[in-house]
């Protein structure tokens, strides 16, 4: 079990972060708030879970360790593998999960994609008294991390290479399409605004 990696972040992508620990890069795939939150050339400590299969080891990372905590109970649930369980850590805080999970809040969980009414339901079934209760305060509340996503886009394309002013108006041309329909996970406002970066 690999608990956490520190080391200088050598590269940053949509998904993934490279980080250069005693000159070995290790590429850990993370939600854009958590890449949002690294900076290329700069040092990080960023925590991780190692997920072995027959064919691949991949190493998962996060903000912080109660994200780890949930991202790897997540996965206890039938059904839910680590990629889902990242697309649900990329929508919703762990506050947000535990608070939808103890309120069976179906609506919250479909938020996620690849999420259907009847996973919702399996998963409040069997999670229910695995995740805990929210800590309390307002992520607390079950809903997607909106007011927030314009500021992790942003970061995530000045990550990749972009400049602010650039990101900028990659960020205001997806906000004008959006109009008032709600606002999707993370990682799909990234990619529809670098789609607005490579026209």
């Amino acid at each position: 079990m690999i608990a956490f990696v520190r080391g200088t972040v050598a590269a940053s992508g949509p998904d993934t972060a490279v980080i250069d620990v005693g000159g070995v890069g290790y590429a850990v795939q993370c939600a854009p708030a958590t890449l949002a939150g690294l900076r290329v050339g700069e040092e990080a400590r960023v925590p991780t879970s190692l997920v072995v299969r027959e064919d691949s080891m991949t190493l998962f990372g996060f903000a912080d360790d109660d994200e780890r905590q949930v991202f790897e109970l997540l996965q206890t649930a039938s059904g839910v593998g680590p990629r889902l369980a990242l697309a649900m850590l990329a929508v919703h805080s762990p506050d947000a999960l535990r608070a939808a999970v103890a309120a069976e809040d179906l609506a919250a969980l479909t938020r996620v994609p690849g999420i259907g009414k009847k996973g919702a339901q399996r998963i409040v079934l069997e999670l229910r008294d695995r995740l805990g209760a929210p800590s309390g305060g307002p992520a607390a509340v079950p809903a997607p991390r909106a007011a927030a996503w314009r500021d992790q886009v942003q970061a995530g394309l000045v990550n990749l290479g972009w400049s602010a002013r650039d990101a900028d108006a990659a960020v205001d041309a997806v906000a004008a399409d959006l109009g008032d329909a709600d606002v999707p996970a993370v990682p799909v406002l990234l990619k529809a605004a670098l789609k607005k970066l490579s026209k």
